[in-house]
């Protein structure tokens, strides 16, 4: 059995039975290095000196988790919550609920594709904007399945369709390596090759929102995120709130650095007195706990990504593809995107499994008579799958850190598993359409 496989399967099948996700990716590299043939001893090795790869992610999390509550403590977030309960009117209110319901729903959708493009501060917008509003959520009963949905496709939809932002990185990465295959491609024609993969993804979160997550769902009032005594309702604070929102994104964009953009922020809050000094060190840890989360995950899955990667067996996986598909397009094209999806999963950065499966499948689609915006489609939705869905990937851990800030929002059954199977089976089958009619 191929060990990339075998490593995946594990992990996604001791976090489908609710192991932590660190366990299951320390247990799936391990099942993995031994199944390719690497033995303990190396597997161990190369485990170790893969999760330095994700220590700077998991400082730049932390970091943020910090900025977000001493954002939360000037009371910015509280008046956005003040505003929604004000529009919600009276309990009872249907239309009121359902108005609610929807401007909620709106924003976070808005937001979230901003910040692929337009603002590109990735999930850094979730601990400021989500947990002050898991009360409101509360009230109007809102499935938060539905809420992780609506961000996931936010976080992902926006960089494989635009080229701005995340986007344009993502699609220079797709130009670049198809180049370094052997095929030249025009940077303008990746959104045209993208748009029916992203549109089978438009028709996912259209089903989650209407469909699947529509029903209300109860949560528990018990704990609130911050309690009401720190919140304090300051305009001098507010304003020096929003202009360190606006230096950590100008410093981010500069040094392109989250680390140094968070710090320029908190630095702001520090030296301005919008938080005070002897409160500030419980304010950052309990926003660092927030997103420890997200860090100890990345740091495992980058330790991950390097056993599978070390094995050669990606390599192998994808050259076994070609073996079983003979001459046949649609069969190839359908395989090559499972094997997207497969190893997208493990290491969960669409980014970095690029690379990865261009090199084998842009000669293969060259071999096959793909056209260019045919492997395009091929290549980018392969890259995209499995960003969506991963235990592993920014794309669900950031959701997750923002809705279960209150302990009810489970990171499998409530975030990966709703996001794959109303994004990745949406991919499979539109991309798959796009490769053939393209």
């Amino acid at each position: 059995m191929n060990a990339v496989v075998i490593a995946v399967l594990v992990m996604l099948v001791l976090s489908l039975a609710r192991v932590n996700v660190v366990f299951a990716l320390i247990t799936g590299a391990l099942v993995g290095g031994l199944t390719g043939g690497l033995g303990l001893d190396e597997t161990i090795s190369v485990f170790t000196e893969g999760i330095s790869g994700g220590a700077s992610i998991a400082l730049s999390y932390a970091l943020l988790g910090g900025f977000a509550v001493a954002i939360s403590y000037t009371g910015i977030p509280n008046l956005l919550v003040d505003w929604v309960l004000k529009v919600v009117g009276k309990k009872g209110d249907s239309r009121k609920t359902a108005l609610s319901k929807a401007l909620i729903v709106i924003s976070i959708l808005i937001m979230a594709c901003f910040s692929q493009n337009v603002i590109p501060i990735h999930i850094a917008f979730i601990p400021i904007l989500i947990p002050p509003l898991l009360k409101v959520m509360t009230e109007l009963r809102i499935d938060r399945r539905l809420i992780a949905s609506v961000i996931t496709f936010g976080l992902t939809a926006p960089y494989i369709l635009l080229p701005v932002g995340f986007g344009l990185q993502f699609h220079e990465i797709i130009a670049q390596n198809m180049a370094s295959s052997g095929m030249e491609i025009n940077m303008g024609d990746i959104p045209k090759a993208m748009l029916l993969p992203v549109g089978g993804m438009v028709i996912g979160l259209l089903i989650a929102v209407f469909v699947s997550y529509r029903k209300p769902r109860d949560y528990s009032e018990a704990e609130e995120v911050i309690a009401d005594e720190k919140v304090v309702y300051n305009k001098r604070a507010m304003v020096f709130a929003l202009i360190s929102i606006v230096v950590a994104l100008f410093v981010q964009l500069q040094l392109e650095s989250m680390i140094f953009g968070a710090l320029a922020g908190i630095a702001v809050l520090y030296v301005s007195g919008s938080v005070k000094w002897k409160e500030a060190d419980g304010l950052l840890n309990e926003g660092m706990k927030m997103m420890a989360f997200i860090g100890f995950v990345m740091i495992t899955a980058s330790g991950f990504a390097a056993v599978v990667t070390e094995t050669g067996d990606v390599e192998t996986l994808v050259k076994a593809t070609a073996d079983v598909i003979g001459g046949n397009q649609a069969l190839a094209a359908l395989i090559m995107l499972v094997v997207g999806l497969l190893v997208t999963m493990g290491i969960g950065s669409s980014f970095a499994t690029i690379p990865i499966i261009a090199a084998i499948f842009v000669p293969l689609a060259m071999e096959l008579g793909f056209s260019p915006l045919a492997t395009v489609a091929i290549v980018g939705t392969a890259g995209a799958l499995g960003d969506a869905g991963s235990p592993a990937s920014d794309s669900t851990l950031g959701p997750t850190a923002g809705l279960n800030a209150d302990g009810q929002h489970n990171h499998i059954w409530d975030t990966c598993v709703p996001t794959f199977l109303h994004y990745n089976i949406p991919l499979i089958l539109f991309g798959w359409i796009a490769a053939v009619i393209l």
